[in-house]
């Protein structure tokens, strides 16, 4: 490699991860509009939750087919990219295998086990792309899946098997290129999947085999530059994400809700025989409003799910609410979020990070009252998500602000509040006759 293909990798480099810096960037912004949350408790329980859902992918392996495909793609990414540091550092200084100098035999093992993870790879992603496009599995051929998000599942796959395919590739005409004593290609590695691949370039000139090894090395090194870029728009923004959104997750137990402190406040002032009815109420940190509108009002965690969110719908799949026909899917709630917070950042990067009302809202624009209402609150969802994704703390807080700041509740909800307030129970009758029922028998 020459001086000058030196300096095209290294710009190559730079555009790249010069680009990838300022997604991160956005990412990071938007996610801080949210509300602050404090998740700095229990730092060992989180670290082992994140090591065992995000990195050992303990909740993916409950569906057997999906998850052991998943792991097989989920190692490959992690390991293969490992030879990405090898390529960088090639491509830099124009050395060719350097990591082969002193790994000695144990590189062999490397590639191998590179190529057999990739060959595993490709038959994983045909498998996915089958099961979405042929077999058309329920919870992929849902109203709230098509159009982009269908397309962006499809173009993550073809992106997998096209890198695998180079990568491959590269590795079969780098091993025909040493196996002929070559100039520049020293012997290192094992190929027995590529090795396959070999007599293709039987009967070529060794000059167009070099051609075809530094095309497809160039495409693959780019290729994974494309990539790390198209994630900031895709779904599979969780490959990096899900580490985070697990360490933060809620150790709480599943079905117990926060209480908004203010109102908690004013009903412990309430209680108080002692305290002064008229007196001004003490100052607290309270919101702007009870409950969510916006995305602005959700919390920084919530805010962190919809972006980690991996549209797989597996939430969906098992909502009461949506198996019986409701409006309902938590996959769209999230979705929604992460949509509406997209637009919010592009009014900011509009108005130099400036909010301007934009007239629209997470509620009513993007996800509807009776979405909201069709919910259980049985935590399903929640206990089925990958990643540890919460809708049902979203719906919840929009709840919250429906009925709190819209006096919008269902009929049937404001009779049962109505009634706890005048009866005590949430059926409608005098309270003198409360416990009746103990005589019935």
């Amino acid at each position: 490699m020459s001086y000058l293909d030196n300096i095209f990798f290294a710009i190559a480099l730079i555009i790249g991860f010069g680009i990838f810096a300022t997604n991160v960037k956005k990412i990071y912004r938007n996610i801080r509009l949210g509300q602050p949350i404090d998740r700095s408790d229990n730092k060992s329980q989180r670290w082992k939750q994140m090591l065992m859902i995000a990195f050992g992918q303990t909740k993916m392996v409950r569906r057997p087919i999906a998850g052991i495909l998943h792991l097989v793609v989920y190692i490959g990414f992690v390991i293969i990219n490992l030879e990405l540091l090898e390529i960088i550092i090639d491509g830099l200084f124009g050395t060719h295998r350097v990591f082969s100098g002193f790994l000695g035999s144990f590189y062999n093992v490397l590639i191998a086990s590179f190529e057999i993870l990739a060959l595993l790879v490709v038959v994983a992603v045909v498998v996915f792309w089958l099961r979405r496009n042929a077999i058309k599995l329920k919870r992929f051929v849902s109203s709230d899946l098509k159009d982009w998000p269908k397309n962006d599942a499809n173009y993550i796959l073809y992106f997998e098997i096209v890198l695998m395919t180079l990568f491959l590739t590269m590795n079969a005409a780098d091993a025909w290129l040493q196996n002929v004593d070559h100039a520049g290609y020293v012997k290192a590695g094992a190929f027995p999947v590529s090795q396959y691949l070999m007599p293709l370039f039987d009967g070529m000139q060794a000059s167009t085999v070099v051609m075809i090894e530094r095309a497809t090395w160039w495409m693959h090194i780019l290729g994974i530059l494309v990539f790390l870029n198209y994630l900031y728009f895709s779904k599979h923004l969780h490959i990096l994400l899900a580490f985070p959104n697990t360490y933060f997750g809620d150790l709480n137990p599943q079905g117990q809700f926060n209480n908004l402190e203010s109102v908690t406040n004013e009903v412990k002032l309430m209680l108080d025989p002692t305290a002064d009815p008229f007196a001004a109420a003490p100052a607290t940190d309270a919101p702007s409003r009870f409950g969510a509108k916006d995305v602005m009002d959700l919390n920084q965690v919530q805010l962190l799910n919809a972006y980690t969110c991996t549209e797989c719908g597996r939430c969906t799949s098992v909502c009461p609410a949506n198996q019986t026909g409701k409006k309902l899917s938590p996959r769209k709630i999230m979705m929604a979020t992460r949509d509406r917070l997209e637009e919010v950042g592009k009014v900011l990067d509009k108005n130099k990070n400036q909010w301007v009302e934009d007239g629209k809202s997470l509620l009513n624009d993007f996800i509807t009252p009776e979405e909201l209402w069709a919910c259980t609150s049985c935590n399903a969802c929640v206990e089925e998500c990958p990643v540890s994704i919460s809708p049902l703390s979203i719906i919840m807080d929009m709840r919250r602000y429906l009925v709190m700041e819209e006096s919008a509740a269902p009929m049937s909800l404001n009779a049962m509040m109505t009634n706890i307030e005048n009866n005590g129970a949430p059926w409608q009758y005098n309270q003198m006759d409360r416990l009746n029922w103990k005589d019935e028998n």
